[in-house]
């Protein structure tokens, strides 16, 4: 059950958004943990660094199960999202936040695409 108003706003928003916002919103949240992540590297908290980078590739596993497997790009976002993950995987290991950060620089440059294609408000098909 939702108790605070912050948490009602937030299923409310993904309730009533658009597919294409939707992949926007994933392509936020896997950004945040990823930046989580390397901080959680960089000031040596293992469990920040290891938790943060699960959840965001959790959320990259989400963005793979979101293809739509009759386009063909969805082929090679896969291939990227499968890559972006080892290299999490990698630097959660390690804990090394050069690998974490090329993530980052990709989920960057993926998600600006993706809010080029997709307008604010618009009710399109990612």
């Amino acid at each position: 059950m939702l108790t605070s108003p912050i948490q009602k706003y937030q299923q409310s928003s993904v309730q009533t958004a658009s597919p294409g916002q939707l992949i926007l919103m994933l392509y936020d949240g896997a950004i945040r943990f990823v930046k989580l992540g390397i901080a959680g590297i960089e000031e040596r908290d293992i469990s920040k660094a290891n938790n943060s980078l699960i959840r965001a590739q959790r959320i990259i596993n989400e963005l793979m199960a979101s293809l739509n497997t009759s386009v063909p790009l969805s082929a090679t976002l896969m291939g990227i999202y499968e890559y972006m993950n080892r290299r999490l995987i990698e630097a959660n290991i390690k804990k090394d936040k050069a690998p974490a950060e090329e993530v980052l620089g990709h989920l960057v440059e993926l998600r600006d695409a993706w809010g080029k294609i997709i307008q604010p408000g618009q009710q399109g098909h990612a």
